[in-house]
This record gives structure tokens, C-alpha cells and sequence, in this order.
């Protein structure tokens, strides 16, 4: 290491001259380069490493590839897979000369390569592997080339799927050297999911091919279909990274498989089901190392936030928040919980799966077949001297009666319950047995919520509404006066977005707050339509499609979103 370098990593970087010393007589004694040294023993971020290199060999460092376009040269010419590998992607072509931007500083050899693909000259620019992965899946993500290159080397009598090789827990999806084709394959769907932002993948047998389907914010795609003749090594490779019977394929099954994408640990869920066609695959995936959201940023307004904030700052009682699969139930109560988790509270949640884990947060898996079950585990929890409980939903009466009877002693606790709106929650504690005079007395809150799909920054666009635009805001009494200049905010569709118009997701919420008024209907067992039509009336409840028509007139989302997820008001 020359003496510039060392002085720069003690100057920019912080580090001690033994710890420079050590660097360098590490990168003597190994084949790692100093830039994955650095990071990889924990002495830099990459980003600190990256401004350092740029610094020293006078390249230029974006932090930020997001606006960026991959010329269309470099998506011609360069093979996905060598993009992948090297973490190479272009991003702008000045006079014949290509910008190309790395997380590997000292890696020329792949430039050299590059340069030939391209027949054209290149100049490096430094940025994190992480935007430059998602740079490569944006600008192949229509290719054909993503499936075609997994399958370019087999041939009708390859070994199409190895197996008999032992799938290590954890692997790691970019690893897709010596790899075979199929398992490539495989990788790459699962890859370009995750980088799609989708929660779950279906692989759909029909008569003639294999369907690859991706949800993203909710919605289900078409992607790429491999070719039909491929349909079974596929789906018993699927079936071995589950660890499932791949010789069973005339009953349902279900697996799991620990994945990593570069940093990020992700666990893939597997169900398989069989079908007229072969057997149908829905693989669900969590990212472990996705960001848990706080109260600030889940898609409370101004009120609600305030609101919930009052009650989970109660010491006792019951919170619950209600809606269908997939509405963001857990998303809410994991944001509570993080407002919550500090050093004076014990905190215990019982969960089925533990879907994110919250650092200083005790958290328990239902395992039905050992006999653990939310019920079980609730007992247990009443003597670990808990503050705050979790449980993550509340199927039956004991689970229902222990979670309440917990209340009444001092305990604040989290439950989620499937009901179409909020007054409906109060009313299935009593469907289900519990006596009016317990819930009336520890039920705190009810929060109904739906998922909506969030206009794309990049493409968001205010138009003049057209006439079947203008009847729809009509149907729902949104007066054209609630738009800045008259004007509705859409996304016109583009390659951020995936030409959807929509990126992410956003909650609406209907909190019903238990007031004497609905503890006095409770106790009458009043109907959840008489609570929820009282509680508009006095204005102790703004319903969901209150707060999506508000989400519209802010430009949040759209009025064919609100009337997707939200059911006329009743009033």
C-alpha cells in the first residue's frame, strides 16, 4: 500500500495506523483486494470505502443510481449474467464512450471485456453494489435474455437439475457461477422477484407453458415462461430448496428455504398444490432485512397518528386491527411496537410465522405440532412479567379470553383479528364467546386498514380529469375544488414503475376508538352496523374510504385504487 493511499484511509476514513498496517500486510499475505478487505473486516462502510477510492484513483462516486437510464448499448451488447457477476452496469454514453459504474475499485480485468462487448471505449465511475443490482434488474427486466441465458447451455439430454446436491441453507442468489443451468434459472426468477419488489412468485402450469407469475403491491404480473418441456426439473428443484418430497406430487405440500440476495437474508415460504396440468408452486417472500416502518411513515395522517399514538401509550388494555391477508396488519403493529421498545419495557410477541425481527423484542413462533399455540403460549407469557404483548391473531375463544383477561390485569396488548371494518371487531369478540362486559371494559381501539398502491414519483403527472375520471370522483362525492388547480394527480407508466404508475404501497385506516357510547352498545350486543352508523354520525370515525378519498385529493394515490380496496358507507 503506498503511502497516499494510507494517509487518505487515516485522514477520510478514521482508521488507526496499525489498522492501515494490518490492511496491508492482510492484502500481501491473501488474494482479496484491498476494497473487499476493507469492508469485509469491518475497518469501512462501503460507501466511506467507495468515496476513499474515488478520491485516491480520481474516479467519480454517485451514492444514487435511481434516475438513471443504462444506454441501450450496453443492454444489447453485455450479457445479463457478466453484468451480474461483475456488478457492472453503464449509465450514460458521451462522444463513443460508455460511463460504467463499480463497487470494485481495483477489478479492471472485467473493463477490459467490456469494452470488447461494447466496441467501445469505457470510463469507470464508483457506486454501492446495491444500486448497481438494481440498476442491472431495471434495465434487463423486459430482456428475454434472463431466462434465455440460464437455459442457453442445456440441451435435451443435459442433467437439467443436480438433485442429489444438498441445497445449503442461506444460498446466495447473485452465486451463480458453476452453477447448473436449471439451478441458475430458478435463482435468477427468484432474483428478479426481489428486485421487482414482490411479495409472492406462482409458478402456473397450463396446457402449453409454464407461467411465471409475480404480486407486486398486491397485483399479480406475467413474466417470462420457461419452456414447458422444463416444467418438471423446475418444480422439483423449487421442491428441494424447500426440502420437500419431490416423488409426492399428487398431494398438496408445504416447505421452506432460507435465502440471501448479496446482504439481505430472505425466507421463502413454498406451497405447492397439484393441478390438471402438473403441480401449480406459490413461493411467498419475506425480506428479513427489509426496514421496519415507525408510526411516521405507515400512512397515517395527521389525526390518526395522533390518535393511535394516545392509545398505545396506555399501560393496559387491548389494541386490534382488523382487515383481510395482505392488508398490513402486522406492518402496523410492528411500527407500534418499535414507538414502544425501550429499556423499561418487557416486550414478548407470539407469532405464526415471526415475519421481521425487532431488535430488543422477544418474539415466539407457534409451532401447533409441539403443542405450542397462541393460547399456550399466552399462559406462558403471564409469567414472564410482560408490559406489552403481542399475539398475532386471535383465531378462537381461549385465545380471545386469555389475551382480554390480560388486559384487565395491566398488560397492554397487540392482536389482529379478520373482519371487513373496524366496529365489526368488537362484535366478533362477542361472536365467538366472549362475555359484552369483558370486551366493553379492555378493548381500547379498533383499527380497520386496506393497502393502496402509491403513485409513482418519477412518472406522477396532474391531468385534467376525462369524463369517466370525472364520474367516478362523482360516485364518491370528491369535488374537483379538493384538487390544487383543478387537477388529478395519476402515473402516466415508465420504466421505474414498470409502466404500472404505481410504486409501493400505502395503508388507509378507520379507527374506532371505544368510547362510553359503543361500551354501552357492546353491552346491548348492538349490531357492528348500528356502532359503525352512530360512531360516523358523532364523528368518532372516519371509515377507509373517508381516508382514501382524502389520500386522493392529496395526490397519494388514485380514485381506482380507493374503489378497489374500500365498500360504500353505510350511513
Amino acid at each position: 500500500m503506498d503511502k497516499t493511499l494510507a494517509d487518505i484511509l487515516m485522514s477520510d476514513g478514521g482508521m488507526a495506523p496499525e489498522d492501515v498496517k494490518d490492511c496491508s500486510a492482510l492484502v500481501r499475505d491473501s488474494n482479496q483486494s484491498l476494497d473487499r478487505l476493507l469492508v469485509g473486516k469491518g475497518f469501512l462502510q462501503e460507501a466511506e470505502m467507495l468515496k476513499i477510492m474515488s478520491r485516491y484513483l480520481a474516479y467519480p462516486f454517485r451514492q444514487d443510481l435511481r434516475d438513471v437510464e443504462v444506454p441501450s448499448l450496453f443492454v444489447d451488447k453485455v450479457p445479463v449474467h457478466f453484468a451480474r457477476s461483475f456488478n457492472l452496469v453503464g449509465i450514460e454514453r458521451l462522444n463513443g464512450t460508455v460511463q460504467v459504474a463499480t463497487c470494485s475499485p481495483f477489478d479492471m480485468h472485467p473493463m477490459d471485456d467490456l469494452a470488447t462487448f461494447m466496441e467501445s471505449e469505457v470510463d469507470v465511475i464508483l457506486a454501492p453494489k446495491a444500486e448497481i443490482t438494481s440498476l442491472i434488474n431495471r434495465a434487463y427486466k423486459t430482456k428475454s435474455d434472463v431466462v434465455d441465458e440460464a437455459l442457453g447451455s442445456m440441451d435435451d439430454d443435459d442433467d437439467l437439475i443436480r438433485l442429489d446436491d444438498a441445497v445449503s441453507d442461506g444460498e446466495d442468489l447473485l452465486d451463480v457461477s458453476n452453477k447448473a443451468p436449471l439451478i441458475k434459472l430458478v435463482n435468477m426468477i427468484l432474483f428478479q422477484a426481489l428486485k421487482m419488489r414482490a411479495s409472492d412468485v406462482h409458478i402456473q402450469p397450463f396446457p402449453d407453458l409454464l407461467q411465471v407469475r409475480y404480486r407486486i403491491d398486491g397485483v399479480l404480473y406475467d413474466m417470462e415462461a420457461p419452456p414447458k418441456k422444463y416444467q418438471d426439473a423446475i418444480i422439483s428443484r423449487i421442491k428441494v430448496m424447500g426440502k420437500m418430497d419431490i416423488a409426492e406430487r399428487r398431494l398438496p405440500q408445504d416447505g421452506r428455504a432460507s435465502l440471501r440476495i448479496g446482504e439481505s437474508d430472505v425466507d421463502v415460504r413454498i406451497s405447492s398444490v397439484p393441478t390438471t396440468y402438473g403441480e401449480r408452486i406459490v413461493m411467498r417472500l419475506l425480506d428479513k432485512s427489509a426496514r421496519v416502518y415507525r408510526l411516521g411513515n405507515i400512512g397515517l395522517d395527521e389525526y390518526n397518528e395522533n390518535l393511535l399514538r394516545e392509545y398505545v401509550n396506555h399501560t393496559h388494555g387491548v389494541i386490534f386491527v382488523t382487515g383481510p391477508t395482505g392488508s398490513g396488519k402486522t406492518t402496523t403493529l410492528y411500527a407500534a411496537l418499535t414507538e414502544q421498545n425501550t429499556q423499561e419495557k418487557n416486550i414478548l410477541t407470539i407469532e405464526d410465522p415471526v415475519e421481521y425481527n425487532l431488535a430488543g423484542i422477544s418474539q415466539v413462533q407457534v409451532n401447533s405440532k409441539k403443542g405450542l399455540t397462541f393460547a399456550a403460549g399466552l399462559r406462558s407469557f403471564l409469567r414472564q412479567d410482560p408490559d406489552i404483548m403481542m399475539i398475532g391473531e386471535v383465531r378462537d375463544t381461549e385465545t380471545a379470553d386469555i389475551a382480554i383477561r390480560a388486559a384487565l390485569t395491566g398488560h397492554l396488548v397487540y392482536s389482529t383479528l379478520h373482519t371487513n371494518d373496524a366496529a365489526s371487531a368488537v362484535t366478533r369478540m362477542l361472536d365467538i364467546g366472549v362475555e359484552p362486559y369483558l370486551v366493553a371494559s379492555s378493548v381500547l381501539i379498533c383499527i380497520a386498514q386496506r393497502l393502496v398502491r402509491v403513485i409513482c414519483p418519477k412518472c406522477k403527472t396532474a391531468m385534467v380529469p376525462d369524463t369517466e375520471m370525472l364520474a367516478k370522483l362523482k360516485s364518491v362525492d370528491l369535488e374537483l375544488d379538493r384538487f390544487e388547480d383543478g387537477k388529478v394527480c395519476v402515473g402516466v407508466g415508465c420504466d421505474y414503475c414498470f409502466d404500472s404508475g404505481y410504486v409501493d404501497r400505502t395503508a388507509l385506516y378507520e379507527m374506532l376508538p371505544v368510547n362510553e357510547t359503543v361500551r354501552v352498545r357492546v353491552m346491548e350486543r348492538a349490531g357492528a352496523s348500528v356502532i359503525k352508523r352512530e360512531a360516523i354520525q358523532s364523528g368518532n370515525l372516519r371509515t377507509l374510504r373517508m381516508d382514501g378519498l382524502n389520500k386522493v385529493a392529496a395526490g397519494v394515490t388514485t380514485i381506482d385504487e380507493v374503489l378497489r380496496v374500500t365498500q360504500k358507507d353505510e350511513i
